[in-house]
């Protein structure tokens, strides 16, 4: 029986804090084990990725117990920010990084504490024996930006569950976004853009954690109520399970605003029912927004720019035809969705590889 051991985030069972990362590592583990690997998960607490030198010491006593030459997958929210206790595990581990959002694309940071996120991450993977994209966007740009030789990174991106179809109201105008109320999920850029709506029907459900940056959150409920979109906008608090499905089964259309997506598992959960996207051309969105035989499923306009997603919700609302023409594409998507058994057989394929190592190159 092959063995991998799992290095994952303490939080990556909290339910009051859902994740795509988090849901992403417990599929792929889930899957591991179906698969007839033997998965040994390690949590490890801390303030990743930046953690005190205490949690650093847990961490390196976490890979110490592993057995030479074990192979190892690591969450890189745990790896990316402590190359110095990445650098000395490859001497006697082979260790594969998964990368879910680079360090330095989190919104909101300084400029110099970005510079440093960057600068650790870079050394992290260029000491990790293998790297694991959960997108091909990704993918390159770890290659091009940190210097990564283009065989050790490899893309696995996530899979989707099927769904039943979505029954889409007339009007069109119940807007979902499910994504942890914080900068780079952009909900103010939304808001605004609502805000110049007034005069169309419609209704939008927030669905994520209100707690990650409690300024940002006052910040967006300052702007619904400036706007006098109180009646109109409703914050759902993180959603998971039965209370997720439900979520995306009364939506028309999913709006994601970010300013930063490796990929945007959100993306395929609403095109799993048909449900339309209004997303940023960010990252990997257009990877996972796709096409198909009847057009894409969706639109894409710039990160940031209000006029241009109060422009694009306005046509969404306003035009029948092509809501219509949308969920048509919506629809068609659904049966060239990649699924959980791709994502697992990906990074099967990488610990595969891990397995036959012989030591640090």
């Amino acid at each position: 029986m092959s063995r991998v051991y799992a290095i994952l985030p303490g939080g990556v069972d909290d339910l009051a804090a859902p994740s795509g990362g988090n849901r992403y590592d417990r599929r792929v583990c889930a899957g591991l084990a179906a698969a007839g690997w033997r998965v040994t998960e390690l949590p490890v607490e801390g303030g990743w990725p930046s953690p005190s030198p205490e949690e650093k010491a847990r961490l390196a006593g976490a890979l110490a117990a592993i057995p030479d030459g074990a192979p190892v997958l690591v969450d890189g929210l745990v790896a990316c920010g402590v190359p110095d206790v990445v650098e000395p595990a490859v001497r006697r581990l082979p260790l594969a990084v998964l990368v879910h959002l680079p360090l330095a694309d989190e919104t909101g940071l300084r400029a110099d504490a970005a510079a440093r996120l960057d600068a650790l991450e870079r050394r992290a993977l260029r000491a990790a024996t293998a790297v694991i994209a959960t997108s091909d966007w990704t993918a390159a740009r770890l290659v091009e930006h940190h210097g990564l030789a283009p065989d050790r990174v490899h893309a696995a991106a996530p899979g989707v569950d099927p769904a039943p179809l979505a029954v889409p109201s007339d009007s069109g105008g119940r807007l979902l976004c499910v994504a942890a109320v914080t900068p780079r999920k952009a909900q103010d850029v939304l808001v605004e853009a609502l805000g110049t709506l007034s005069d169309t029907r419609w209704s939008c459900t927030f669905a994520g954690a209100l707690d990650r940056d409690a300024a940002f959150t006052a910040r967006v409920r300052r702007l619904v109520e400036a706007h006098g979109l109180g009646e109109r906008v409703r914050f759902a608090g993180p959603l998971a399970g039965a209370a997720l499905d439900a979520g995306y089964a009364a939506a028309d259309l999913l709006v994601l605003p970010s300013h930063a997506e490796t990929y945007g598992m959100v993306v395929t959960e609403a095109l799993a029912r048909g449900v339309p996207v209004l997303a940023t051309a960010v990252g990997g969105v257009a990877e996972a927004l796709g096409q198909a035989a009847d057009g894409v499923p969706g639109r894409l306009v710039p990160p940031g720019d209000v006029a241009a997603l109060a422009e694009a919700l306005r046509a969404w609302l306003t035009d029948a035809d092509l809501r219509e023409r949308l969920r048509a594409a919506a629809r068609a998507r659904r049966d060239t969705l990649p699924t959980w058994d791709a994502t697992v057989r990906a990074v099967a394929g990488v610990l595969d590889g891990l397995r036959l190592w012989k030591g640090p190159t």
